[in-house]
C-alpha cells in the first residue's frame, strides 16, 4: 500500500494527492508553514491525515524551535471542518506538557491511527454481506488516513475475508475524490470497482444495484455528520430505498460539545467548480458557490462504525 505520509531526517514527506492517479510524489515538508500550505491545497487530505499531519506539524514547530501553543493555532486555521485538526493540536499539546516530545508523540499517533482504523474494519465487515455491492462517497481510504482507510477499511475488511463483494465510487466533484484516490485504491488492490458520476447513485439504488452505502466522516456531532459535499443527496436516496447507510469514523472525529449544524463549512475556491482541465466551462465572472461539506442528519444514518463498535448517530 503506498504510504500517504512518513517521517524521516526530522521531515515530514505528504503524498502529493493533487495529482493521483496518474503520479506518485511526495512533498518535502522542512516547517510547520509548509504543511499547513500542503493541507490547504489538500496536497493531503481526509480527516485523519489532516489529523496526523497536523501533529507532525507540531514536531516540526519543535524542531524549529518555535512556539508550540503559537504554531498550534496557526495549524488549527488549515481548514474549519475537519474536528480531527484540532483534536491533533490539542493532543500534542497535552502531551508535551506531560513531559513527551512532540515528535514521538505524533509517531506515535500515526502508529495508532493505523490500528484504529483496523479495528473500524473489522467492526464494519460484520455488516457487510457475501456478495453486497457498496457504494462510497469521496474518499476515506488509506490515502485519507495514515493507512489502511475507514469507509474502504471496512471494504478492504470484507475482501480480507473473502467476502465477494464489489464497489461503486462517486465521482465526487468538483475535486474527484472518488474517481482519482478511491477507484485507484480498489483497483491496486484488485476489488472490483465501477466509477459513476455524483448524479448517477439514485439511479444505481433505484436499479436495486446498491446492497449498502459506507462513507467516512470529518466531523460527527449531535444531529449527524459533516462529510464532503454530495454525501447527503446519497443519503436520501438510501433512505428512499431503503439502503443501510453506514459512516466509519474513528472516535477522534466525534465533537461532543458541539450541535453538527455550528460545523463551519469550509468554502472553497471558486475556480475548482469553474475549471476543468486547465479551461472553463462557465464565464471567469460566473458567481459560484463551492462548499466543501454538507450536513448528513442522524435520521438517515443507520449506524457509525467506530474502532469501538457500531454506534448510533448522536
Amino acid at each position: 500500500m503506498i504510504e500517504t505520509l512518513y517521517w524521516k531526517d526530522n521531515k515530514l514527506y505528504l503524498l502529493d494527492q493533487t495529482i493521483l492517479p496518474h503520479k506518485i510524489e511526495y512533498c518535502e515538508c522542512k516547517t510547520y508553514q509548509e504543511v499547513i500550505t500542503a493541507i490547504k491545497t489538500m496536497k493531503v487530505r481526509g480527516a485523519p491525515a489532516i489529523g496526523i499531519s497536523a501533529a507532525y506539524a507540531m514536531a516540526l514547530a519543535e524542531v524549529q524551535g518555535e512556539n508550540l501553543e503559537q504554531a498550534g493555532q496557526e495549524i488549527k486555521q488549515a481548514r474549519p471542518t475537519a474536528i480531527n485538526l484540532f483534536w491533533a493540536v490539542d493532543k500534542v499539546l497535552k502531551s508535551v506538557k506531560q513531559g513527551n516530545t512532540a515528535v514521538d508523540t505524533a509517531i506515535q499517533m500515526e502508529k495508532e491511527d493505523i490500528s484504529i482504523n483496523k479495528k473500524i474494519g473489522e467492526y464494519g465487515n460484520t455488516v457487510i454481506d457475501d456478495g453486497d455491492t457498496i457504494l462510497t462517497h469521496c474518499n476515506a481510504g488509506a490515502l485519507a488516513c495514515a493507512g489502511y482507510g475507514t469507509a474502504l477499511g471496512v471494504i478492504r475488511a470484507a475482501n480480507e475475508h473473502d467476502k465477494n463483494i464489489n464497489v461503486i465510487c462517486d465521482e465526487t466533484r468538483p475535486v474527484l475524490q472518488g474517481a482519482r484516490l478511491s477507484v485507484f485504491e480498489m483497483q491496486e488492490e484488485n476489488i472490483p470497482v465501477r466509477l459513476i458520476v455524483d448524479g448517477a447513485a439514485g439511479h444505481m439504488m433505484q436499479k436495486g444495484e446498491v446492497d449498502k452505502v459506507v462513507i467516512g466522516a470529518d466531523r460527527v456531532a449531535k444531529g449527524g455528520v459533516a462529510n464532503k459535499i454530495g454525501s447527503l443527496m446519497v443519503a436520501l436516496a438510501a433512505k428512499r430505498y431503503n439502503i443501510p447507510f453506514y459512516v466509519a469514523a474513528p472516535i477522534s472525529t466525534f465533537d461532543f460539545e458541539n450541535n453538527i449544524f455550528d460545523t463551519k463549512i469550509e468554502e472553497r475556491n471558486p475556480e475548482e467548480v469553474l475549471v476543468v482541465n486547465g479551461k472553463y466551462i462557465a464565464r471567469e465572472e460566473t458567481r459560484v458557490e463551492n462548499p466543501a461539506f454538507d450536513i448528513v442528519e442522524s435520521n438517515l444514518i443507520t449506524g457509525i462504525i467506530t474502532e469501538e463498535g457500531i454506534k448510533k448517530p448522536l
